[in-house]
């Protein structure tokens, strides 16, 4: 389904309408508070549970964000009250092909690889069940911000399939391999504090979706540009021997060196003032 509403997400110079509103098709919208975008899945009635539609709109939605200057920080969240995301919709699933499986399969990835590849710091805020896609969701994201309803896992195997959303690569490098391999091998659900203990996320809080935001913000305080190259070394150089990753991370610096954010930032100190990021 073609999205809904014209008009950027933000546009350069702007923070976005406070509260301001964006739906990508009937399941996915963007929210701005400030310069912080609030992603929100909202398939409620179907606790959220990725269908090829919703999907499509996901990757839509991640598309118009990363190009978007604007938005420092993406909070991943959710309308539902019991689930942040199921996973993949299995009640479509069952109904395709093979033929329309292979169809559906490029689809599927855009969305989950659309969250891994926004440039921005994202985090997500789980609330209540987060499983299979809907958890590998969560992977995506840099942080993953919890409340005690959370319940977590990647029970692909269960139902005969594998993790296909990132999960097989994205826990690993969360857990090590061996407790990866154990969450993944036995399907079991994890719930909250278990989940904060094994690393699986990484705050608790009364509320996610408050204290994401909250943690969103005060990330939003710093340089755009510091906050998009900062990401770009931690993701491009995690698993690269020392030397590759101290190149990428060179690379990263000089990127920033020489920007309109590090003089002001350079400045505001030196005037011991809150700087006023050009983002450039």
């Amino acid at each position: 389904m073609a999205e809904q509403a014209a008009g950027p997400v933000g546009s350069e110079g702007s923070t976005g309408s406070e509260g301001s509103e964006r739906r990508f098709g009937e399941y996915v919208v963007v929210r701005r508070h400030g310069y912080v975008a609030e992603l929100v899945l909202d398939r409620p009635k179907a606790m959220n549970a990725v269908s090829t539609e919703m999907a499509r709109s996901l990757g839509a939605a991640c598309e118009a964000l990363a190009a978007d200057p604007a938005a420092r920080v993406t909070v991943l969240t959710s309308s539902n009250d019991r689930a942040f995301c199921v996973g993949a919709d299995l009640k479509e699933r069952n109904s395709f092909s093979d033929a329309e499986l292979v169809r559906q399969r490029p689809v599927a990835r855009a969305a989950y690889t659309g969250v891994l590849e926004l440039p921005m710091p994202t985090v997500a805020a789980v609330h209540g069940y987060a499983l299979g896609g809907g958890f590998e969701l969560a992977l995506a994201c840099d942080l993953i911000v919890a409340d005690a309803s959370a319940v977590v896992g990647l029970p692909e195997v269960s139902v005969g399939v594998i993790p296909g959303g990132g999960g097989t690569q994205l826990l690993p490098r969360r857990v090590g391999a061996a407790r990866a391999a154990e969450l993944v091998f036995t399907a079991r659900r994890v719930e909250a504090a278990e989940a904060l203990r094994l690393g699986l996320v990484d705050e608790l809080a009364e509320e996610a979706r408050t204290a994401a935001l909250e943690l969103a913000g005060r990330i939003a305080a710093n340089s755009p540009v510091g906050l998009r190259a900062a990401k770009r070394a931690l993701r491009l150089g995690h698993g690269m021997d020392l030397r590759a990753g101290l190149e990428v991370e060179d690379a990263a610096w000089r990127s920033v060196a020489f920007s309109g954010d590090r003089a002001e930032g350079v400045a505001a100190f030196n005037e011991k003032r809150k700087p006023a990021w050009p983002g450039e």
